[in-house]
This record gives C-alpha cells, sequence and structure tokens, in this order.
C-alpha cells in the first residue's frame, strides 16, 4: 500500500505500508549534494551531512546516536552527486523515536565552531584514505574527466583547499538555502500507523525552514561529455586499476532497462562475457566488470580492470575485442532471455529489505513525481528486445566518447598510453602545443 502526502511546509511524503514485517526505515532525502557547489565551497554538501550527527540543542553526539542503538535500531546517512539521505531502520514500534531523532538532526542542529574546526580534521582523513584506495580514486579520476568543467567534476569529499575554506558562517547559508523544503523527500517503508506517522512528521518537520527566503539553485551545469583524453596517476602500487568510461543515459531514459539489460551480459555479472574471457579463461585480472552511473541530466558506461601492469596492453586488447564484437554481432536471443531473468531476480531481492524499498520509492518520486511499482519495473525489464538492444549499443560504444583513467605504476607512461589510444581508436587531443592529459605525478 503507497501513500502520498505533504507536509504543512511543502516537504513531500511516501510511504509503502508492508504489514508483514516487524522493521520500518525512514529516510530524508534532500536533493543537494555536490552538483550544486563550486570549487570554493567543495565538500560543504557532505560537511553538513556530518555536522548534523554533532550535536543539537537537546541532544549531544552521544545522545543522538544512543537514541537508536538502545533500541537496535540504525542511524546513518551519505551524500552523492545530487542527494544526501538521512535514515535511520527500527522496529515498528520505534518509529515514532526515530522521527524524532531525525527531526531533531534536521531542525535544530547548533553547528557549533569547535565542531566544525574539529570535523575538519576528520574529514581531511577521509579524503587521505579516499586517495590511498586506488579502486575509487580511478574513478574519481574518469570522473574528472568526463564532466571537465562541470560541478559533476567535483569530488564529493572536497579538497584540503576547499574544506580549510568552511566556516560556521558560510556552511550555515548553503544549508538554509538548498535544504529547502521543496527540495526534501521523506520516504518511509515497512510497518507504521499512517495517521499516526503523518501527524508526527508534521510535528517534527512541518516547521523545518519554513521561514527562509530561498535563492534559486541551479543543479547542475550544461553537460557535455567529450571524449578522447587520458588520466593517469601514479602510485607506487603493485596492481594497475584501469577505468574506460563511455557517455550513458541519464535517470529517467528510457534506455535504462535496455542498458541494463546489456551491461549483465557485456561486464556486469560473473557469467558476463569480459569476466569470463579475460578473468577465467585468460587469469589476466583479478577483478573485471561494467557498470552503468546515471545523474539527472547524463550518464557513464564505465569498465573497470584490476590488473599487473604487464598485462594492460593485453587486456586492453581483449576488451576492445568485445567492445567490437558486440557492435558487429549484438547478443544472442539466449543472452538476452537470461540477462533479463538475471535483472529481475536482483531487482525483486533487492527489495526485500525496507531500505532499499525506501530509497526506491523516494528516488521514483523524486524523479518522477509519483512512484514506480516493482510490476510496472519488472515490466520494463520483460519489454527489453533486440531492437532496443541495437539502438543502446549504438548509443553507448561510441569511440567519440571513450576515455581513460588509471592509477598505478607504469615504466613508460607516455608510451603506453599511446599504445591505450591504438587500441581503442582514440584521436590526439594536443592544446598549446602540448598534451593537456599527461600523467598526474
Amino acid at each position: 500500500m503507497y501513500i502520498i502526502d505533504k507536509l504543512d511546509n511543502g516537504i513531500k511524503v511516501v510511504m509503502e505500508k508492508i504489514e508483514y514485517v516487524n522493521s520500518v526505515t525512514i529516510g530524508v532525502i534532500v536533493e543537494n549534494g555536490s552538483v550544486r557547489e563550486n570549487v570554493e565551497n567543495n565538500g560543504v554538501s557532505h560537511f553538513i551531512e556530518h555536522m548534523l550527527f554533532k550535536g543539537t540543542k537537546k541532544r549531544t553526539p552521544k545522545q543522538i546516536a544512543e537514541s537508536i542503538d538502545d533500541i537496535g535500531g540504525q542511524l546513518n546517512a551519505f551524500t552523492g552527486k545530487e542527494q544526501t539521505c538521512y535514515f535511520a531502520k527500527v522496529l515498528d514500534q520505534h518509529l515514532p523515536i526515530a522521527i524524532d531523532v531525525l527531526g531533531d538532526m534536521l531542525n535544530n542542529s547548533v553547528f557549533r565552531h569547535e565542531d566544525i574546526e574539529k570535523e575538519k580534521s576528520v574529514i581531511l582523513e577521509e579524503i587521505n584514505m579516499y586517495e590511498d584506495s586506488p579502486d575509487d580514486l580511478v574513478f574519481e579520476a574518469l570522473n574528472d574527466i568526463m564532466y571537465e568543467g562541470t560541478s559533476l567534476q567535483l569530488p564529493i569529499l572536497g579538497s584540503e583547499e576547499s574544506i580549510s575554506k568552511l566556516n560556521r558562517e558560510n556552511i550555515l547559508d548553503y544549508f538554509y538555502i538548498n535544504y529547502n523544503p521543496s527540495d526534501i523527500i521523506i520516504s518511509i517503508a515497512g510497518k507504521f500507523d499512517i495517521k499516526d506517522t503523518i501527524e508526527k512528521l508534521n510535528v517534527y518537520f512541518g516547521n523545518f525552514n519554513d521561514k527562509k527566503i530561498y535563492k534559486p539553485v541551479n543543479s547542475m551545469d550544461q553537460i557535455h561529455i567529450s571524449g578522447n583524453k587520458i588520466k593517469g596517476i601514479k602510485k607506487d602500487i603493485e596492481q594497475l586499476n584501469l577505468c574506460i568510461g563511455l557517455e550513458g543515459v541519464n535517470n529517467i531514459s528510457e534506455d535504462i532497462h535496455p542498458i541494463l539489460v546489456l551491461n549483465n551480459i557485456f561486464g556486469g555479472s560473473m557469467s558476463s562475457r569480459l569476466f569470463q574471457k579475460i578473468r577465467e579463461d585468460r587469469g589476466l585480472v583479478y577483478e573485471i566488470d561494467s557498470h552503468l552511473s546515471t545523474y539527472n541530466e547524463t550518464g557513464v558506461f564505465s569498465i573497470y580492470a584490476g590488473l599487473n601492469p604487464d598485462c594492460l596492453e593485453e587486456v586492453a586488447e581483449l576488451i576492445n575485442e568485445e567492445i567490437d564484437n558486440l557492435k558487429k554481432n549484438l547478443i544472442t536471443e539466449h543472452e538476452l532471455s537470461k540477462s533479463k531473468e538475471q535483472l529481475k531476480g536482483n531487482y525483486i531481492l533487492g527489495m526485500e529489505g525496507t531500505f532499499n524499498r525506501m530509497f526506491e520509492i523516494g528516488k521514483s518520486m523524486s524523479l518522477l513525481n509519483r512512484i514506480e511499482t516493482p510490476v510496472e519495473v519488472l515490466n520494463k525489464i520483460d519489454k527489453v528486445n533486440m531492437q532496443d538492444i541495437e539502438r543502446v549499443i549504438g548509443k553507448v560504444f561510441n569511440e567519440e566518447k571513450l576515455n581513460i583513467s588509471y592509477v598505478g605504476k607504469l615504466s613508460n607512461p607516455s608510451a603506453t598510453e599511446e599504445r591505450l589510444r591504438n587500441i581503442f581508436k582514440m584521436k590526439r587531443r594536443e592544446e598549446n602545443g602540448r598534451d593537456k592529459n599527461k600523467v598526474c605525478k
């Protein structure tokens, strides 16, 4: 049973009542992330997420944590490029406590100066940890060149320079401008009483930020993905991390489900072509997969491999062979049927928990202003046909939009990059008489 409502200040509420479970997950989804930032305040969205756990007018940080820990629940949050989500999962009888805690965090966080300065050190350590994770860093490098010159290029965590510039005044200004009730969705999935829940939501969230003057916010710059760029980050590690990026589709594209079906066949599972040919048959990599990332106005289809640097060119050639094979021969009917069943199974299993259901209906409300039911999603997967697959292969595997990032240690980066360009038929990009995409030292 789905319920759609709105609080007194305009915050949208979407709920799915599930009688046969004994838990409930509530999420406060804010349409704000690093995409709304600039170079000067980069990282402020993620910083605010941290600060909402650092104390309110009536709770210390420890009391915030204990409020949910003491009832056996889970309290957490995450920040993305376009959204921030605060959520709590509790037994159904404890939903009022979860509403109270999340409402208190949103309405009454104090943003103390000393906590802000302390949290800067915490986030700088998080940035350092991220820099030490090459499989994360290679995707950040790919993102950097795919979305060059736009706010999607900015890292979610920010930089050492931008974090150091944050202060209480500019954090609060950003908070009240971007945490606009019209950009907030409260999503709930699980077992709960509808009338009582709506009443409590209005008490704890219905007055949030209702007296502020909002400034118009541009959610994203004009996106144009260009190709033929290579970015390498030199790191003294044994394994090389390789990422190949191509233009994908946006969040509401009709091609999402055809691409997801194609992805399962190409590199999105252990039975996929890339995994079977390059890892299982040849033993050239430990990990290889493909993945679709979507945003409101654009998306990326990426291929990742973790490998010995000596195997780079052979792996690149095999990946390119599989791309060429797709473009020339498409897929088989058996692969199509198997992939659709696999995708449906993964989707159904993923919807078993109340957190995933909470986030799915919240995301659906955000993108479509309605709830897209599981039956609708499964029907869209079932309807994917060979014509759809042929169309998305032509759209995604366009060598003019191909970019490469890597993290690791190469004996001769310039020569290796040149061979990668030849393998993937990439044109050389020159700017002011020099290659603008040389290895970052």
